[in-house]
């Protein structure tokens, strides 16, 4: 997801469950394709590409809404720039039992909501039953499992007040988990994870979060302007002065504005309209070499996922969804249509995020490519496909969010498997990403277009998607062996980190092998961000974002 510490707040990035920036421009205006903001009181002028589909910490799922939400909450931790958890919420580093799986949380005193309402232990112990409890219907529910009774909880087998956390005291937590979690420390910096004010829930009720003003905050800002999920294009992040660390917090506000097209982001930028943009293909292509550009690398996988929900789903055919995946040249994909410094997936894990604990080996480095580019045998499976199915064709929609970069990487999908596959008809199907977020969670789709960034710096982020049952497989592949190595990953084998790697490795292989998603390309952004702000850090992985910005005068 993202980090915090240092001076920058990354806060200001934009997409994707994974870090931003790193390093500013050292060029003046002149020598830039911007004469950058018009704003020199303290302004930020943020393009994103989508619009925000919530603003509840307990429901919302994707980077755009986790962007804003890490910018006007916090937590027990954030990460620092070297993705190692900080105290934030916690006024010191958390105690954690010989057995791993006691945790004792002090909290900070002089912490307070926007409102002036006190941040105590209950807030977070509220927050937390309130995500995990069958009625919110929460996504991200599943990932509380490693805390005493979660699992349960959101069964509806348990009570909300079974959970393991209590409150000791106003400003001390306790915190149980089931079993030893080796990332539990990234968990206390993700959003689903902070407090929230059980007193401006209830009084806001089925109204709480649908606007800026039905929520409170004790982040470094507060949301303004917010007008509606999926729908609003333009809202601001002010900061906040409850919030206990406001003397760091360089900006005074950071306004946001929902863009798709990248020319018109382009034309922002260069108008002095917006400090920082993201371009896609030939603009990113074309602004390559201007001392604005910067090209940040996500731990972030793209992928096909194939609808197999139905008891007649073709993509249920292990042999069509390798016809699928062999008929992709990623490298095509990643340096003629996206251009942007992305780079080609090899298998669900992204490198550049864990490492081997006995050879310091990359995940995906060590996995090495198991999403290879083969035309011959794209054919091959899907004659196979076509026998087994006892089809000659096959027409279906492939879905994307409307951003230009998505319709262009969809019409490229097009192109290559109509091309490589004769037969296949692909309607690429453009729509707006709150759009996208509902038809892929109700099953309305053919195959998707979609991704996914590190919750958290560990290949677990990744491989938990897509046991059976998860919410997050919309597709509804299944495999009993990867459902066990996922188990054993997180329970029997969970205290051997060798063992634990392993079992990894072998979920990362099946899952590929078998196409039970189709991995494309490794994210990466192109911006072009303006040179009057300095120190921006990148970081490949994490859960917060950097709050503190150095603003410089031009």
């Amino acid at each position: 997801m993202r980090n915090k510490f240092a001076y920058g707040i990354i806060a200001i990035c934009g997409l994707v469950l994974a870090g931003c920036y790193g390093g500013g421009s050292s060029s003046d205006s002149e020598s830039s394709s911007s004469s950058g903001s018009k704003d020199n009181n303290g302004t930020f002028n943020l393009v994103v590409q989508q619009e925000m589909p919530t603003a509840d910490l307990s429901v919302a799922t994707d980077t755009i809404s986790f962007t804003a939400l890490n910018n006007v909450y916090e937590g027990i931790y954030r990460l620092d720039k070297d993705n190692k958890p900080q105290p934030a919420g916690a006024s010191e580093k958390v105690k954690v039992s010989d057995d791993g799986k006691t945790y004792t949380v002090k909290l900070r005193e002089d912490a307070k909501w926007s409102n002036g309402d006190p941040v105590t232990a209950k807030d977070y112990v509220f927050g937390w039953q309130r995500t995990v409890k069958p009625e919110t219907a929460s996504e991200y529910a599943y990932l509380f499992e490693p805390v005493e009774n979660a699992a349960d909880i959101t069964a509806g087998k348990k009570s909300p007040d079974e959970l393991g956390i209590k409150a000791v005291n106003d400003h001390e937590l306790e915190i149980k988990l089931a079993k030893a979690t080796p990332y539990f420390d990234y968990l206390l910096a993700f959003p689903s994870f902070f407090p929230q004010n059980q007193k401006v829930v209830d009084e806001n009720g089925k109204d709480y979060a649908t606007k800026s003003d039905k929520s409170v905050y004790n982040g470094p800002f507060t949301l303004e302007g917010f007008d509606g999920p999926g729908t609003d294009t333009e809202w601001e992040y002010k900061k906040n002065d409850t919030y206990w660390d406001k003397d760091e917090v360089k900006l005074s506000n950071i306004k946001v504005n929902v863009v798709k097209e990248s020319s018109t982001s382009l034309n922002l930028f260069k108008d002095g309209e917006a400090d920082d943009i993201i371009l896609s293909g030939e603009l990113a292509q074309q602004n390559a070499n201007d001392p604005a550009y910067k090209s940040f690398k996500e731990a972030r996988t793209s992928y096909l996922e194939f609808n197999q929900r139905k008891a007649d789903s073709p993509f249920k055919n292990e042999n069509l969804r390798k016809a699928i995946s062999y008929a992709v040249n990623r490298k095509s994909l990643v340096n003629q249509v996206l251009g942007d410094g992305s780079v080609v997936s090899t298998g669900l894990v992204p490198s550049g995020m864990s490492k081997d604990p006995k050879t310091d080996e990359d995940f995906a480095k060590e996995a090495g490519n198991l999403a290879p580019y083969d035309k011959e045998k794209a054919k091959e499976y899907w004659d196979k496909a076509k026998k087994e199915l006892n089809i000659d064709s096959l027409s279906f929609e492939l879905m994307a969010s409307d951003t230009d970069s998505s319709k262009k990487v969809i019409e490229y999908m097009q192109s290559a498997l109509e091309e490589t596959l004769p037969g296949i008809t692909v309607k690429p199907t453009p729509v707006p990403f709150s759009v996208r977020l509902d038809r892929s969670n109700n099953g309305d789709f053919d195959v998707l277009l979609g991704g996914w960034g590190a919750d958290y710096a560990d290949p677990s982020s990744f491989t938990d998607l897509f046991v059976t049952g998860n919410s997050y497989n919309r597709g509804r592949w299944s495999n009993e062996e990867y459902d066990k190595a996922v188990d054993d990953s997180g329970n029997k084998d969970a205290s051997d980190e060798e063992a634990r790697w392993d079992d990894l490795q072998k979920a990362n292989e099946i899952i590929s092998k078998e196409s039970g998603i189709a991995p494309l390309y490794q994210l990466s952004e192109a911006h072009l961000v303006n040179e009057k702000v300095k120190g921006i850090v990148h970081h490949p992985a994490g859960a917060s974002w950097d709050y503190k910005w150095t603003y410089v005068e031009k």
